[in-house]
């Protein structure tokens, strides 16, 4: 894509009120992907956001750009179709955890089996918000809402492993309260060529708040998370002492300069490894025996789908006799009335 001058954040924003509850995390998002879309330096016409029905899917009002707000589950069929139809616009499809992994799950898992190249923003606030506090497939086992009186007695769905699940490759996660990093993540999903899936932990203050308390609590939260980044070790902690080894076929939380473990012991990420294993550990890593990962975790180049469909289409343009509409008016049986 061609660059232009540079634009600032707030030439993103649209003229509309935002209407989301004081506190909620959808305002931080919407402020990370305003900066991100500012730094990649695009012209805003190049940019399309689609969405599908939930709180997170008020987006594109929000943004100043071709948007377009669909229906329940199918967000992911029509940006599929935009990206097809036009390659060259970058394509971001805005969803939650119960638009996605619910209703719209076959659409899901089948955008990123096909490895279309646009980013997917799947807000996971582990509720359904929007119809007023339902359990949604990521809600947590035992969890009591208005559907669930007596807790659920459903196993979530844990975004990551269905991603890798569905052959994906590049999948990272975010959380609200972290501007910075849910914008570098942003900026490193859209230069991914193919499906880039970014699970935003997301705070619903009115009907699942503090859903992710115990990670994002300020005296512990640098014990209870880990920022991968690729080539470096995986290291954390509030003195930085803690790090993640792997035994046998798991991982395990070792504290460095004790039992003879130095940082030459700690796993190194690699987010191109092809072999989605350790990636698959990462994604399944929860508190509060792990730290929760957050970061890329795993990005792996691939051909991606709207590309090879596009050389497929020249290829056979290239081979047909067919060139004119003439051509093909006299082509195979005719006659004349």
């Amino acid at each position: 894509m061609a660059e232009l001058k540079t634009l600032s954040p707030k030439e993103f924003k649209s003229d509309q009120e935002v209407r989301w509850c004081a506190g909620c995390g959808d305002h931080a998002v919407l402020s990370a992907v305003h900066r991100a879309m500012a730094e990649l330096g695009y012209p805003k016409e190049k940019y399309v956001v689609v969405s599908g029905i939930g709180c997170s899917s008020r987006f594109p009002y929000y943004m100043n750009t071709y948007a377009f707000h669909s229906i329940h589950g199918r967000a992911a069929a029509i940006s599929s179709g935009v990206k097809t139809a036009n390659p060259s616009l970058s394509v971001w499809m805005v969803t939650g955890d119960g638009d996605s992994l619910a209703i719209g799950g076959n659409h899901f898992i089948h955008t990123i089996r096909r490895n279309i190249d646009l980013n997917i923003l799947l807000l996971n606030n582990e509720i359904y918000g929007l119809t007023k506090g339902q359990y949604s497939p990521t809600s947590k086992l035992g969890q009591v809402t208005k559907t669930s009186p007596n807790g659920t007695i459903e196993h979530p769905f844990h975004p990551g492993e269905l991603v890798i699940g569905a052959q994906g490759k590049f999948f990272a996660r975010s959380i609200d309260n972290n501007l910075k990093l849910t914008t570098e993540i942003l900026i490193e999903a859209e230069k991914h060529k193919g499906t880039s899936l970014v699970e935003i932990l997301q705070n619903c203050v009115i009907y699942n708040d503090k859903t992710f308390g115990f990670i994002t609590d300020k005296q512990h939260k640098k014990d209870r998370q880990i920022i991968l980044r690729h080539g470096e070790p995986m290291i954390f902690g509030s003195d930085m002492d803690k790090g993640i080894m792997l035994d046998g076929f798991s991982l395990k939380v070792v504290k460095i300069g004790e039992n003879g473990v130095s940082e030459k012991d700690i796993l190194v990420h690699d987010a191109h490894e092809r072999n989605p294993l350790l990636h698959l550990l990462l994604v399944s890593m929860s508190s509060p025996e792990f730290p929760v990962a957050l970061g890329v975790i795993r990005s792996v180049e691939a051909t991606t789908y709207d590309a090879t469909l596009k050389e497929q289409i020249e290829q056979i343009q290239d081979k047909s006799s067919i060139k004119t509409m003439k051509d093909l008016l006299h082509s195979g049986n005719i006659w004349k009335v």
